[in-house]
């Protein structure tokens, strides 16, 4: 540490950090607009000027761009006597602003508008022609008006530099650049929302939230946990008269950090869905009409079921609600509701973590590690979040070779120029190409089999007491070698692997590899992913012993209760029917309608992530909270309250007696009865409008606010404000920071943790000692095709699918072949493809499959997974074959590398 002089008062920085950062990290303020905390600097935009003096005797000083400058021991340093320059800098960016204010939907959170006020410009001397730009369509989430521009360049190098985007960047040059596509179309990069809040100003915006557009201020909003995979990705929605507008990341510097993926920020919409359900229903048959009933009757049925029926739980529902069914039927007759086999694998991922050699890697965990090896997990279309984070990963190599130069690690324009092509090592064994393979430094295709036997080959590579392989291939030894060089080299090596093949022997090969590099006193990386939210919470809570959903079906039960649960998405769709059909009474709790609810003979509809509280256990053992965002309309309400009656807080509490250290869990939360000063947190901004005409036509009163009986937030704008208390720390706003730079003021120092929110708390211990899994692995010998699932972003998802803007980017159920395998079936271009003579996809051609595999798209319409994934599948030519309308094979997400030529 060092001290530096800042306008006369002292302070300790870190010199290794630059002066900005330092200076915004002591909670003063100095304008900036091309510096982000996770982009680095680059010194484009000459806002962040500030005077240096040589020494004390220095009255003049020399200007520098504190983004730009590293903190020097003892030095002095001004911020006013430079806001002069800064005023002047800013009045030159407005030049060609077209000063839209009133009508940009940046407006209440436009950081230029924050510095424009902080640098001193106040007055408008330009009156000339302004330059104007031509709008670009950027698909269904991005909106664009460049005439907004302030040329900061943050865009590009988040969406270049950062993401690993290659279809969006600069044009032209000057003050004529142009940030836009070589021609219009949706943007590929998985993670393009994030423009939406790196920006700014209002170039790029919304377009979902713009169809029902409501300004900032008046947004009500809660902490929430995004829903959309295994992550847990801490986000911020906001609600306006009762239907959700938008989704805005929110910061946890050990998940998500700064960026939200595409399908966590606009897969929400399914909370405003018209397919909702909305009304109490009753069936007398499974296949009969159903008819509205009162929530009074709903709960008299729903009651006489109690100790009666079995349930079947659910991984994308609450801890809270779990076990209020649990306790609702008795814990003997609890099903984990997914199949046998995937609930097995969750077990194992539990036994897997428990090792003393493994540290189960967060995200952050994820960004510093020099040495990857993914093991057949398709995380950009798993857990996206994970893939940015790897992404960040293999540019460890530059900041080393920058760091052995004595380069400053902020310096991002230089580290890049250093290292030009050079990454981390980064090992991909996929059954297909995958969007990480341009950043990898060797891909290898092989079957599932094939993965798992080079996966266990490698951990006896790098220790001999793991088993070993012998009938490797001279190429595949080859490999191993190399793989086992570089990790046994890297200082913080990474495992990623999942459970998206439905495979025990890769997750095997996965531990194996992680206690071979690892030791209890220096325990190896390892990130295992899991399908939803709440996967592993499931599996906790079922424990060890848990049953799942075939032994649900095979008890004989007459009555059975299933909670936000589509069965038919989770076992073979056939004895889901005669499942359903063996039940003299079928409770469904769910959102929106499905299959499953479609063969209820009672149906309550049950407040979503947006309307209800709970807690989630994402794929690292982290155990979040959310709050809900506003009240459903009744009757919708939570599922636990159906179930119990009981407030969120009463199951939390519950849950420490049920869950493995489940104790931590009260340290989510304040506690139900916490207040400062007599005063709640509040769900709405210090600036809400307040009273409006929208509700005029209904009654010309205003309704009475909305009280929350259970939490300790309000649906007000009045409470405790966070720059008095963030100890539930919503979204950030601080005097002169309307936007959501206003962070660092929460943060004990930029890109540092929040100093009062909670993290989440890990509930997984490392008890047992290391330890091999023996090699079980075997070829399949049936015959016939081997299928592979393939998932993608936007669409496989089961909630996120519902969403209109998503629904836009996702297609219907198909089928990836080989070159080889398309012609000895005979296909065209426009045929389909029969499976055992029945079932009819289309299909696209996958250069990187082996002959003999098939890939099976999963939770996309028109394909039972389930029924393909141990059998060998019979292929043929589909007979009068007329494609779906919607199939769009341009929307599903392949390799850069090689999607010119994958395409079917």
């Amino acid at each position: 540490m060092v001290k530096i002089t800042v306008d006369d008062k002292v302070f300790e920085v870190n010199p290794d950090n630059n002066l900005l950062e330092e200076i915004l990290s002591q909670q003063k303020d100095l304008p900036y607009f091309c510096w982000h905390p996770a982009l680095g600097s680059v010194g484009s935009c000459r806002q962040c000027a500030i005077i240096e003096y040589a020494n004390d005797e220095d009255k003049r000083g020399r200007q520098v761009m504190a983004c730009m400058t590293s903190p020097r021991d003892g030095a002095r340093y001004s911020i006013e006597n430079a806001s002069q320059f800064r005023a002047q800098a800013i009045e030159s960016i407005m030049t060609k602003h077209p000063h839209d204010c009133p009508v940009c939907e940046e407006g209440g959170e436009c950081h230029l508008q924050d510095m424009t006020v902080m640098s001193g410009h106040t007055y408008r001397r330009y009156d000339g022609k302004k330059l104007t730009h031509t709008n670009q369509d950027l698909g269904p989430f991005i909106g664009h008006e460049m005439n907004r521009c302030i040329t900061c360049y943050r865009c590009v190098r988040y969406y270049k530099d950062y993401a690993g985007g290659t279809d969006f960047g600069p044009q032209a040059s000057h003050n004529h650049t142009y940030f836009g596509r070589f021609e219009e179309g949706a943007l590929e990069s998985e993670f393009s929302g994030n423009l939406v809040e790196v920006c700014p100003t209002g170039v790029f915006t919304d377009k979902v939230f713009s169809k029902h557009y409501s300004r900032k201020w008046d947004l009500q909003s809660a902490p929430s946990i995004c829903t959309g995979c295994s992550v847990g990705c801490n986000t911020n929605p906001g609600e306006r008269y009762g239907t959700l507008r938008r989704v805005v990341n929110r910061y946890n510097d050990q998940v998500n950090g700064y960026f939200l993926c595409d399908r966590g920020r606009f897969g929400a919409g399914y909370v405003n869905s018209n397919e909702r359900l909305v009304d109490c229903m009753s069936r007398d048959t499974h296949d009969g009409r159903p008819s509205a009933i009162t929530a009074e009757a709903a709960a008299e049925a729903l009651q006489k079921l109690k100790g009666q029926a079995i349930g079947i739980g659910s991984p994308r529902a609450s801890l809270e609600a779990n076990l209020a069914l649990r306790d609702f039927v008795g814990t003997q007759n609890f099903y984990a509701g997914v199949s046998d086999s995937e609930l097995a694998l969750y077990q194992q991922v539990l036994n897997i973590y428990s090792s003393k050699a493994v540290h189960v890697a967060s995200i952050k965990d994820i960004e510093q590690a020099d040495a990857v090896i993914i093991l057949g997990e398709d995380v950009t279309n798993t857990a996206a979040r994970i893939a940015l984070g790897l992404r960040q990963s293999v540019k460890n190599l530059g900041k080393a070779m920058a760091a052995a130069m004595k380069f400053p690690q902020w310096h991002d324009a230089a580290i890049r120029t250093l290292a030009m092509d050079k990454r981390s090592p980064l090992y991909v064994l996929s059954p297909v190409a995958t969007r990480l393979d341009d950043v990898a430094m060797h891909v290898h295709i092989s079957d599932v089999a094939g993965i798992a036997r080079i996966g266990m080959a490698l951990a006896n590579a790098l220790n001999p007491a793991a088993p070993a392989v012998h009938e490797l291939s001279q190429e595949e030894a080859s490999q191993v070698a190399g793989m086992a060089a570089a990790l046994k080299a890297a200082k913080r090596p990474l495992v990623v692997s999942g459970t998206s093949l439905f495979s025990a022997d890769v997750l095997a090969a996965a531990g194996n590899i992680a206690n071979a590099l690892g030791s209890s006193d220096k325990p190896c990386d390892l990130a295992l992913v899991v399908p939803e939210v709440n996967s592993l919470g499931l599996t906790m809570m079922v424990g060890p012993e848990g049953k799942a959903l075939e032994a649900a079906m095979r008890v004989g039960a007459k009555q059975a209760v299933v909670l936000e649960n589509d069965l038919y998405r989770r076992t073979v769709n056939s004895e889901v029917t005669n499942f359903i059909n063996g039940l003299d009474i079928l409770a469904v709790l769910d959102h929106l309608q499905n299959k499953t609810g479609e063969a209820a003979n009672l149906v309550l509809p049950a407040a979503t992530f947006a309307e209800s509280a709970g807690t989630y256990i994402n794929y690292e053992g982290r155990a979040q909270h959310y709050y809900s965002v506003f009240k459903a309309k009744a009757p919708i309400q939570s599922s636990a309250r159906w179930l119990s009656g009981k407030a969120t807080f009463e199951l939390t509490e519950a849950l420490t007696n049920v869950i493995p250290n489940g104790q931590r869990l009260l340290s989510l939360t304040p506690g139900h009865e916490f207040t400062f000063e007599g005063m709640r947190f509040p769900r709405q901004h210090h600036r809400y409008s307040g009273r409006t005409a929208m509700r005029a036509d209904i009654n010309v009163h205003e309704p009475k606010q909305e009280q929350d009986e259970e939490g300790i937030m309000s649906y007000s704008m009045e409470g405790v404000p966070p720059t008095k208390d963030a100890t539930v720390f919503n979204s950030p706003w601080s005097p002169g920071w309307n936007s959501n730079q206003s962070l660092f003021k929460f943060q004990d120092h930029t890109g540092g943790k929040l100093r009062q929110s909670t993290q989440g708390v890990r509930l997984i211990d490392a008890t047992s000692d290391q330890s091999f899994s023996a090699s079980t692995i075997s070829a399949h010998t049936h015959d016939g095709f081997t299928a592979v699932p393939l998932y993608q972003l936007f669409g496989s998802e089961e909630l996120s699918a519902r969403t209109e803007s998503i629904d836009a980017r996702s297609s219907s159920g198909y089928l990836a072949l080989s070159p080889v395998d398309a012609s000895k079936l005979g296909l065209g271009a426009t045929d389909g493809v029969a499976i055992h003579g029945a079932d009819s996809l289309p299909y696209l051609i996958r250069k990187s499959l082996k002959s003999g595999t098939v890939g099976v798209s999963v939770g996309l319409n028109g394909v039972d997974i389930y029924s393909y994934l141990y059998t060998g599948l019979a292929l043929s030519k589909a007979e009068n074959w007329v494609a779906p309308k919607t199939w769009c094979p341009e929307n599903i997400i392949i390799s850069d590398a090689q999607a010119a030529d994958e395409r079917g």
